[in-house]
């Protein structure tokens, strides 16, 4: 979601100093939410500001710190099932994740999740 704009921010502050109404008359005039005006007003007297905050980045991923151990992992074992490598990683001190963790890191990463084929195919007898 894109933060409003400057001009928005600016026109809020100006009806909240001018008293036009309350924080919810305003947020309904200018289709806010009440709690973004609540926010922007809150800070307004103490930082002289109502530009938008920096992103600050989402949440971090918890099997990054295991990244190399997953690969290797794979290279050495390519078969080896989800759970099997959730073990693995959580055995060796890492993050404790779940198999649809571990699926989402193996996407992030460009890993394959499907198991080689370990046996040859059967050939159909003639007849």
């Amino acid at each position: 979601m894109r933060p409003y704009s400057q001009d928005l921010r600016e026109k809020i502050i100006r009806a909240l100093e001018a008293q036009d109404g309350t924080q919810e008359e305003i947020a309904a005039r200018f289709a806010v939410s009440p709690l973004f005006v609540v926010k922007l007003w809150r800070r307004w007297p103490t930082t002289g500001s109502c530009v938008a905050r920096p992103h600050a980045g989402g949440r971090r991923r918890s099997l990054q710190p295991a990244e190399a151990m997953i690969r290797r992992e794979l290279a050495r074992q390519p078969d080896l099932t989800l759970a099997e490598l959730c073990e693995k990683v959580s055995g060796a001190g890492g993050a404790a994740a779940s198999p649809k963790t571990m699926c989402l890191e193996l996407q992030r990463l460009d890993l394959p999740r499907k198991k080689s084929r370990s046996t040859i195919r059967s050939v159909k007898a003639g007849g």
